[in-house]
């Protein structure tokens, strides 16, 4: 088949298992901690301008090498498609792409791909323990979709029923529902900022009465997902065989 030695040479390159493959993916984590970094160095006042130049320097070669990656990447994949739909193969897209059209500043994305190290690294351990936890989730799913689903219509509820307390009172504050959706959103999750607070006595109880139900909006997944693992990892238990 044409082009197939070079294909089965790219195959080797991203494979981490090969020492090319290996080498490279630690290439590709330094340049993705150098543009993570390069993220945060920005940032900092009172920087030289030459420094700007710099980065505009760095980001162009990391966008490029990521590029050549990615084109690379397509071809060498068996299922062209389902690796473009792939969960590393939109971040290897979002990595690059927005640069081009937009021009908007998506290294901070590049974060995720350092979920590939733990392939260079052979966690193995870690990579199982990932499949229990995306495996702890699928088994839930129908059980967070009822919570979530009723979580909003909660959510909603409490901004009704807040924006009648303290619309009268607060009326910059609580102009409408959907400025009560917010409060009812930082309230329930019990990570309420103190931007947006009842001041009617009515209120302050409603917002106690939500506090209170707020405990259970965040324990509830934190148990369902819990006990999946605990089982999960039981079911694990009792297929190992007996020593």
């Amino acid at each position: 088949m044409s082009g197939s030695p070079a294909i089965g040479a790219l195959k080797r390159l991203f494979n981490p298992m090969t020492s090319a493959g290996h080498v490279f993916e630690l290439f590709t984590l330094f340049l993705i901690v150098l543009s993570a970094v390069s993220v945060g160095l920005e940032t900092l006042p009172d920087l030289p301008a030459w420094t700007t130049r710099a980065f505009l320097a760095e980001e162009t070669i990391i966008v490029g090498v990521f590029t050549v990656e990615y084109v690379l990447r397509i071809a060498a994949a068996e299922r062209k498609l389902a690796y473009i739909l792939s969960f590393y193969g939109l971040i290897d897209a979002i990595s690059v792409l927005p640069y081009y059209v937009t021009g908007l500043d998506m290294r901070a994305m590049r974060a995720f791909r350092l979920l590939r190290m733990l392939r260079v690294l052979k966690f193995a351990r870690y990579s199982a323990a990932s499949d229990r936890l995306v495996r702890a989730f699928r088994d839930i799913r129908a059980e967070l979709a009822v919570f979530l689903t009723a979580t909003g219509i909660i959510i909603y509820l409490c901004a009704i029923a807040i924006f009648h307390f303290e619309h009268a009172a607060q009326p910059n504050k609580f102009r409408s529902v959907f400025d009560g959706m917010w409060w009812a959103a930082t309230t329930l999750t019990t990570v309420n900022f103190g931007d947006v607070v009842p001041i009617t006595v009515g209120g302050k109880i409603f917002t106690a009465l939500v506090l209170l139900c707020g405990v259970g909006i965040v324990a509830v997944p934190t148990g369902l997902v819990a006990a999946a693992l605990t089982k999960l990892r039981s079911q694990k238990e009792d297929a190992r065989p007996d020593q």
